[in-house]
């Protein structure tokens, strides 16, 4: 079955940076169709970075300019590559991935997610 396994996050300065990471498996991994998501104690859930079919990413406009999401086809693994990070960006941060909602802003449109991790950013 499906699984997606993040890794990367961590406690970090503000203005500093860090690399979450989501091994895929349990299907044939392309790199794209994925979606990276965060959600902070009281908030909804929120779209951060996705990729689509033909490899076009979006991303939220608090998040342009600073992060990047990617892919490592090699090793069935997407990033997401924040830099410039600050105290806002804290929240737990998913993967997601859905092939019949490729591309999709809504979570909720997303079937299957990672376990989450947690990225801290102190002033």
């Amino acid at each position: 079955q499906v699984q997606l396994v993040e890794s990367g996050g961590g406690s970090v300065q503000a203005g500093g940076s860090l690399r979450l990471s989501c091994a895929a498996t349990g299907y044939t991994y392309t790199g794209y169709c994925m979606g990276w998501f965060r959600q902070a104690p009281g908030k909804v859930r929120e779209g951060v970075a996705t990729s689509d079919s033909a490899g076009t990413t979006n991303y939220a406009d608090s998040v342009k300019g600073r992060f990047t999401i990617s892919s490592d086809n090699t090793k069935n693994t997407v990033f997401l590559q924040m830099n410039s990070l600050k105290p806002e960006d804290t929240a737990m941060y998913y993967c997601a991935t859905d092939p019949s909602n490729c591309g999709s802003w809504y979570w909720h449109e997303y079937k299957y997610w990672g376990q989450g991790t947690q990225v801290t950013v102190s002033s």
